[in-house]
């Protein structure tokens, strides 16, 4: 079985927050300082990475009518201003 392996990659993102305190994904920013408009926010819900690793809550997302996941891993710090970090997993050649 030929297997594609991941990496974690962190992301800059732009979201808002709805009138009722969801949070939603509106822009995210490559590696590379290209800008990726999401068109499109399906399910978010908790999930592991499992080709990386880690887990967060899980965004399904769509770019250019493409799907794919974006994680928000949240702090284990209660107060302070860092909420977390967003981040995709790549592939990467075997």
């Amino acid at each position: 079985m030929n297997e594609q392996k991941a990496i974690k990659v962190y992301v800059q993102v732009a979201a808002v927050f709805t009138e009722d305190g969801f949070m939603l994904p509106r822009y995210l920013v490559w590696e590379d300082g290209v800008r990726y408009k999401i068109d499109r926010v399906g399910e978010i819900k908790q999930a592991a990475a499992m080709r990386c690793g880690g887990q967060g809550d899980r965004y399904t997302i769509y770019i250019k009518g493409k799907q794919s996941y974006l994680y928000f891993e949240r702090s284990c710090s209660l107060t302070g201003n860092n909420l977390g970090r967003w981040f995709v997993e790549r592939r990467v050649a075997s």
